[in-house]
């Protein structure tokens, strides 16, 4: 059974290309976890406080780092 994630990050790896900012730099530059990169890969949960700290970091509102899609089932 295939699920669907009603959230997207796919306007967090635009803002990353769009900013030239790496994954890499965000694990080891910024302290962002690993596994929060990978939970957000895979279309995961993540807390609203990471949202502030990537934010802050890439200098941009929520909206550049999430989007809400809406399931068609």
């Amino acid at each position: 059974m295939e699920v669907f994630h009603m959230i997207s990050y796919r306007p967090f790896y635009e803002t990353l290309y769009k900013k030239n900012i790496t994954e890499y730099a965000l694990i080891f530059k910024h302290g962002i976890p690993a596994n929060t990169i990978h939970s957000m890969k895979y279309g995961e949960a993540i807390t609203t406080k990471t949202l502030d700290v990537l934010c802050n970091i890439l200098d941009c509102p929520v909206s550049d780092i999430i989007e809400f899609v809406k399931s068609d089932s």
